[in-house]
């Protein structure tokens, strides 16, 4: 299939297919006679790994090493089981900053509902920020 095709099955852009193509995430596509790519429907399942990685949350980087490790003929599991765990630990820490972020903006808030305005100081932007 050509590249507009493999597009749109995927619900990507011909732009993103190349610059995978590229980085070596989406194998080199064969070429017709007249020079456009002419993807194979393992094309389609290397797109669904790739989507599946991202929103797992690693980075186009981490799915490459992936990939290298099975062209290798490896199983790429203990790698991506490090992957995962360090990725839940990055979830937890940003659950628990968001988690401090919001007590703090929900004191802020209780501050501000319950403010006089005849309270404010002119030489303050707003004491609740």
């Amino acid at each position: 299939m050509r590249i507009g095709e493999l597009a749109a099955a995927t619900g990507t852009t011909a732009k993103t297919l190349r610059f995978y193509e590229s980085k070596g995430l989406l194998p080199s596509a064969n070429r017709t006679p007249s020079g456009y790519r002419d993807y194979t429907d393992d094309a389609l399942d290397r797109l669904d790994f790739i989507r599946r990685g991202r929103t797992a949350g690693l980075t186009l980087s981490q799915i490459r090493e992936v990939i290298d490790i099975r062209a290798t003929g490896a199983a790429p599991c203990g790698h991506v089981r490090e992957l995962l765990d360090t990725r839940l630990a990055e979830l937890d820490r940003q659950i628990a900053d968001l988690r401090a972020l919001r007590e703090a903006v929900a004191r802020l808030h209780d501050d501000a509902t319950h403010a006089d305005p005849a309270d404010c100081h002119e030489e303050e932007v707003c004491r609740y920020l």
